[in-house]
């Protein structure tokens, strides 16, 4: 099973436009190898960075600092996002392949560091209904941020305290729960150290929902750059091979239908620097799974 995504801004790159050929030849190799798709038709929010892909003509000022972006406040980007949502459905609804809809990502929560704003459990919704209209047969995945230590846990219910974080959101709303589980990442960069949150010894909390699946387990370092740096000789403490088989195991205990790796391309960085590491430990992974 792997994860595709129909980005907005890439899809509908003029007001108008309807650009579908690089996911189009994503699916068909995707069907080609055999693998099921979960598709995360967005709008605002997708997986990947910098995890907001909304065209510049259907939001001509970007969303203001600390606010909770409703169907009042932005009545217009949720009738764009509704439209993009019902276009990309009616186009690969046909896809045997596609197993789910993935709807936002980390739909309510702020933006990790970056951005402060939030979508309002009620644009959320409404984009759900959309959603559900156009394919009433296959269920939706929503997904969100795991705490595994207090410090993280803390920072993020005060942040959400309004609604609730993604995953409580998505117990309420989804079909299919979706986990983020990152459990072990840098803070601050002091020098030659750097200090680092490390959880990865904490039991995972239960999560609430129908269905629970790890939409993303973390397969690749969390430092304090964006790129995952690539050092020759030495592995980084935030994820190591040996971290992204205990990630795995540890998930492993909460009996989750399904395990994404979040971190391919890093593995095939360092495999073609010298080092197949990480490459070695996914395939154990998979001869014993």
């Amino acid at each position: 099973m792997i994860r595709l995504a129909a980005y907005w801004d890439r899809i509908e790159p003029r007001d108008g436009a309807f650009e579908g050929g690089e996911l189009d030849w994503q699916l068909e190799a995707a069907e080609r190898a055999g693998k099921q798709v979960i598709l995360g038709v967005g709008a605002v929010k997708n997986f990947g960075y910098p995890e907001v892909f909304v065209p510049k003509h259907h939001l001509a000022t970007p969303l203001r600092e600390r606010a909770l972006v409703t169907p009042e406040s932005h009545p217009e980007l949720l009738a764009a996002a509704r439209r993009f949502i019902s276009r990309v459905v009616a186009r690969y609804a046909s896809r045997r392949s596609i197993v789910a809809w993935q709807l936002e990502h980390e739909a309510v929560d702020p933006l990790g560091v970056e951005h402060s704003w939030r979508l309002s459990e009620a644009f959320v919704r409404s984009e759900l209904e959309v959603l559900k209209e156009a394919d009433p047969g296959r269920p939706v995945v929503m997904n969100g941020f795991l705490p595994m230590s207090p410090v993280v846990a803390l920072n993020q219910r005060w942040s959400t305290r309004d609604q609730g974080d993604s995953l409580t959101v998505a117990a309420r709303l989804a079909d299919i729960v979706g986990v983020d589980y990152y459990p072990r990442h840098a803070l601050v960069k002091m020098g030659a150290r750097t200090l680092y949150v490390d959880g990865s010894r904490s039991p995972i909390p239960k999560v609430a929902g129908r269905r629970v699946m790890f939409t993303e387990g973390q397969a690749e370092p969390w430092e304090t750059t964006t790129t995952p740096p690539n050092p020759n000789s030495r592995n980084l403490f935030s994820c190591a091979p040996a971290q992204l088989i205990g990630n795995y195991n540890a998930a492993m205990t909460a009996r989750p239908e399904a395990y994404l790796f979040w971190g391919a391309e890093y593995w095939i960085l360092r495999k073609q620097s010298g080092d197949p590491s990480y490459m070695e430990a996914f395939e154990r992974v998979l001869g014993d799974a």
